[in-house]
């Protein structure tokens, strides 16, 4: 039972998520994406402290070794939640989550440069399939014919720099597990985005009216507990289990467009978001496989040494 209710905690993770950003889609026409970021961030906040109360962390769950590590896993993590906001501004839902699937696949390319992990061929050839699904999704927005759209061409491209910083973030998060918490990394995220979020005030924030700014503390409070199920969810059951989850988004995002915003796929971009989804996918297997053989090397070694 405990492998299902991680998927559970992914699934309610996902879902959550998923709410957040069309709320923050509904709302980007009043209020801007650094505004957004805030309300997202701040209104988070109850939640976390709610969550470490629950589990007797709200003494010491946010003590750090790395204070510097959490300041630029919050600036680099801040500034693809500030990019995809705008980007949901700029596009439709289901294409933004398109685009977005592309963050594993930068994983993999940092995860070789900056963490040292060896990238073989299976992976590369996974990395190579996923990034033309991400130019099959791009090439509408891209294109040099007549009818180029500015701001849409904009969104797809903040839209991928979102991914981009979103995947180096997630590396950023691989290497402070080592000294740090879960709990700590959460806390100091969302404490590190409300407080950045906040330099984006001359650029216009807004008095929000009673709709938009319930839209945008909703946002909020459904980010604090998508995160909270999100770290569930690992608790029960392996990340490679889980991680494949993600992709019920396109479900959710397709239907949310279409009956909410009004929003209808081309046939493009689904065929390049099932590429990138299927080139995710093969990476998580493959994540699985050298998962297992690690174990196995470790257990070897261990037996070896009785």
């Amino acid at each position: 039972m405990q492998p299902l209710r991680g998927i559970l905690y992914k699934v309610m993770s996902v879902a959550l998520f998923m709410g957040m950003a069309s709320l923050v889609k509904a709302a980007s026409a009043d209020v801007p994406p650094g505004q957004a970021v805030f309300f997202r961030s701040f209104f988070a906040l109850p939640i976390i402290f709610g969550w470490l109360a629950l589990r007797g962390e709200l003494r010491d769950g946010w003590k750090t070794k790395n204070p510097m590590g959490h300041f630029w896993r919050g600036l680099i993590g801040t500034s693809a939640m500030g990019l995809g906001f705008t980007a949901l501004g700029l596009l439709p839902l289901p294409e933004v989550t398109a685009i977005g699937y592309a963050a594993p696949i930068f994983v993999v390319i940092f995860a070789a440069m900056f963490l040292g992990e060896k990238v073989r061929a299976f992976r590369l050839s996974a990395v190579g399939l996923g990034m033309i699904g991400v130019l099959i999704v791009l090439s509408p927005r891209l294109s040099l014919g007549g009818t180029l759209d500015v701001a849409q061409t904009l969104g797809a491209v903040v839209a991928l720099m979102g991914a981009i910083f979103a995947a180096l973030a997630h590396v950023f998060v691989r290497k402070m597990v080592a000294t740090e918490t879960t709990a700590a990394i959460v806390f100091w995220f969302t404490v590190t985005s409300s407080v950045l979020a906040l330099f984006t005030l001359p650029w216009g924030w807004v008095m929000p009216d009673l709709s938009v700014a319930a839209m945008l503390v909703s946002a909020g409070l459904l980010g604090g507990v998508g995160q909270i199920c999100l770290t569930s969810s690992y608790r029960y059951a392996d990340a490679s289990l889980v991680a494949p989850f993600d992709y019920t988004s396109m479900i959710l995002a397709l239907t949310i467009g279409y009956l909410v915003f009004d929003e209808v796929p081309t046939g493009t971009m689904l065929i390049g978001a099932m590429i990138v989804m299927i080139a995710g996918v093969l990476i998580i297997w493959r994540e699985r496989r050298l998962g297992l053989q690690r174990a196995q090397q470790r257990k070897a070694t261990g037996h070896s040494g009785n």
